[in-house]
């Protein structure tokens, strides 16, 4: 090392930061802070009861999914489960609402498929909940509203009246058939 100059450098980069040292004490507890202002009786929060609501949804979605004892898909915000029995339309529909939901309705692809998956799986068609209105070819939700997704067979629906409720083939296409047959029960929750 030669002798030291007349003129400063500028310092260097900093090093790496070193190990971490031994934590130290815990201190004196403080004095309590201010108090807030009250908040809004659970009630009348708008938030925190939209949860709730959210939470008992799911809560009973699983519990009616559960208490079939079969298989369970989730798609989307629907639980579709079945206990693998088949029985005729009404007794679909009562069994569905004893769970605490209503005979499985496909509203798009996504739920076709899997309602489809469970009539592949035990090999025999379902109903869904559709029915036919009033007007013969005019097929309604379970609820009375206008379908809005179909999957019809070729030619169907041809009942013409005489077959108001829709069953689901194993390759998920529909077909329209009398209310009295045994079907696989599918509920959705």
């Amino acid at each position: 090392m030669g002798p030291p100059g007349d003129m400063p450098c500028f310092p260097g980069n900093d090093g790496l930061p070193g190990a971490p040292g031994i934590p130290g004490e815990c201190g004196e507890k403080g004095e309590p802070g201010e108090r807030g202002p009250p908040g809004l009786p659970a009630h009348l929060d708008e938030e925190l009861q939209a949860t709730l609501h959210d939470f008992r949804h799911q809560i009973l979605q699983t519990r009616g999914a559960l208490s079939l004892q079969g298989s369970i898909l989730a798609v989307g915000g629907k639980v579709f489960s079945t206990n693998g029995q088949s029985a005729t339309f009404d007794a679909i529909q009562e069994a569905c609402a004893r769970a605490g939901g209503h005979i499985a309705v496909p509203r798009s692809p996504e739920e076709n498929e899997a309602i489809a998956s469970f009539v592949k799986k035990y090999n025999t068609y379902a109903y869904v909940g559709l029915t036919e209105g009033p007007s013969p070819g005019d097929f309604r939700y379970s609820d009375g509203t206008p379908v809005n997704y179909t999957n019809w067979y070729p030619g169907e629906p041809a009942g013409r009246g005489t077959e108001q409720c829709v069953e689901m083939y194993t390759d998920g296409r529909w077909n329209d058939r009398n209310c009295l047959y045994n079907r696989l029960t599918i509920c959705e929750f």
